[in-house]
Parts: structure tokens; C-alpha cells; sequence
């Protein structure tokens, strides 16, 4: 993935999880003023972390490991926050991997699944562009056929990037499309091909049997497609985004996760409890509407922004 000048994204990224971390922030500074940290102020810290979606796991871990360090002793907000921020970046670290295309898969081909809402298409076209702006050759399959307004918002994307789209009428068969865009992006030797899919989970049985159909087609070109699954999660949806982690684990093979919409939540911390619950790789965060917004996910970066650190 391309990448941009740190301090540009951070600017972004810390902008982005401003609401997060305003959160995060006031309520260290709550607690913390003129304080020793005692069995008060760590059940009032840990309480905090859970209301900023960090999981009730994750929370009593970075409690203990502060309480194991300063305990007894009078701490500043400002080192709460930078104790935080280092644990924090200890849980984040072993996720954060960027999608690294397979030169020796051409097309590489990557599933993307998540629930309808979640930013699903959206991510679909920014992958697109930051590939195709680092010169890979991308190929879009519009595999979301219940929803033509996937299907459109996709063409759009894929105009924008300068990447063809295989697309169909609302309601074609989706294997069928995926096998065909397999068929094409083999024949142009395109490096990279990103499969939309339907999201929609009131149904699991039926979406269970589409995905498993799609995968079954795309088995029959190339034995080991798709090299990727990636499961994309709205932040917004907070402790409801390890649900759907559980339930598209059940339907599919899930190899690594993108979080949007990070930007729009206070629930920012939900990514520290995903890391922690299922230690899945996550690939990329988004910050806002531009392809620009959605970029590689940096444990460090992350970690600071989150409780209002600079970089």
C-alpha cells in the first residue's frame, strides 16, 4: 500500500479520533488531577476504558499493568496517557500488517464481506485507487448484486481510479460474475482483484450459501483463490463489531479485518478489544471520505491518537 507523509496522516488520523480520544482524555484528566493512583482511581480508569469501547478483557489488562508500575504514587494525566499509549501500541503491534500483494499470484485475488452499512463498496474503490496509484494493475468485480447501488457506487470508483468493473444486473448470480471477472483479470495479467459481496445478515443461511458458492467458482480457476477474505467493520457499531467478527469467522475464512468510519465514533477503542479478542490482522483504517482517508494501520500511530498524544 502507498504510503503518505507521516506527519500528514497523523494530523488526519489524530483528527479523525478526535471524538474518541476528547472521550478518552477528559476522563483521565478527571481522574488523575493531583492524584495518587489507588484502588479508586483504577476502578474509575478501567471504567472509563470500557465506556470507550475497549473491552472489559482489554480494560482490566492496561489497568493491572499501570497499577503493577505507579500504583501508590502520585501520577499526572499526562503519564497515564503515555503509559497507556505504549501498552496500547504493545496490543496493537502484532496486527498491524499491511495487505501484501503475492507477485506470485497474478491476480491476487481478495473477498471483501462485511455488513451492508459497514463502508463495504467504499473501501472496495479506495483499495483500488491507493493500489492502482502505487501502479498495480486492479481489476473490481461489482459482486454485490442485490444492491444496485452498490453497483453504481463501485463504477464510480472504479472511473475515478482508473480501474475496469465487472458488473451485471441487480439480482445476476454472484458466482457467476466472480468467475467471469477471474476469467478476465488472468487474461490481462492484472495484479490485484477485489470481489464486493452481498451483506446481508438477517438471512446467515442464504448469505452463508452465496459466499461458499463464490469461493466454491473461484476454486474451480485457481485452487487457492481467494488468496484473501477481508472483513470490513464500521467503528460506529462499537462492541457489535466483535459480533460480526464471530459471525463472518462462521461463514468464511476470515484472513484480516479494515476499519472504517473512525472518524463519525467515540467508540474508537473497539479496535484495541479486536486485536486483543482475535488477533486478526488489520489491514487498514479509514478516517474519512476521501481515498486518501483509508490507509495502513500503524500500532503506534493509532495507540498515540487514541488518548491524545502527539506523534
Amino acid at each position: 500500500m502507498a504510503d503518505v507523509p507521516k506527519t500528514g496522516w497523523f494530523a488526519r488520523l489524530k483528527a479523525g479520533l478526535s471524538r474518541s480520544s476528547g472521550k478518552l482524555g477528559e476522563g483521565i484528566a478527571a481522574i488523575f488531577t493531583k492524584r495518587r493512583l489507588d484502588d479508586a482511581a483504577l476502578e474509575a480508569l478501567e471504567e472509563l476504558l470500557i465506556s470507550a469501547d475497549l473491552g472489559v478483557a482489554t480494560a482490566a489488562k492496561l489497568t493491572a499493568d499501570l497499577a503493577r508500575d505507579k500504583f501508590d504514587k502520585e501520577v499526572s494525566p499526562e503519564e497515564v496517557r503515555g503509559a497507556l499509549a505504549a501498552d496500547i501500541a504493545g496490543i496493537l503491534a502484532p496486527v498491524a500488517r499491511p495487505l501484501t500483494l503475492d507477485p506470485a499470484r497474478r491476480p491476487h485475488v481478495v473477498l471483501v464481506v462485511g455488513v451492508n452499512g459497514s463502508g463495504k463498496t467504499t473501501t472496495i474503490g479506495k483499495l483500488a485507487a491507493l493500489y492502482r496509484g502505487a501502479g498495480r494493475k486492479v481489476l473490481i468485480a461489482a459482486g454485490d448484486t442485490f444492491r444496485a447501488a452498490a453497483i453504481d457506487q463501485l463504477k464510480v470508483w472504479g472511473e475515478r481510479a482508473g480501474c475496469p468493473v465487472i458488473a451485471r444486473q441487480p439480482g445476476a448470480d454472484a458466482a457467476g460474475l466472480a468467475f467471469e471477472a477471474l476469467e478476465r483479470a488472468r487474461a490481462n495479467d492484472d495484479d490485484l482483484l477485489l470481489i464486493d459481496t452481498a451483506g446481508r445478515l438477517h438471512n446467515k443461511a442464504d448469505l452463508m450459501a452465496e459466499l461458499q458458492k463464490i469461493i466454491r467458482v473461484l476454486k474451480k480457476l485457481d485452487p487457492a483463490a481467494p488468496h484473501d477474505c477481508l472483513l470490513v467493520l464500521d467503528a460506529t457499531t462499537g462492541q457489535n463489531a466483535l459480533a460480526q467478527v464471530g459471525t463472518f469467522k462462521e461463514l468464511v475464512a476470515v484472513t484480516g479485518l479494515v476499519v472504517t468510519k473512525l472518524d463519525g465514533s467515540a467508540k474508537g477503542g473497539v479496535l484495541v478489544a479486536l486485536a486483543e479478542k482475535y488477533g486478526l490482522p488489520v489491514h487498514a483504517i479509514g478516517v474519512g471520505e476521501s481515498a486518501d482517508d483509508l490507509r495502513p494501520f500503524k500500532a503506534e500511530d493509532f495507540a498515540r491518537a487514541l488518548v491524545g498524544l502527539g506523534n
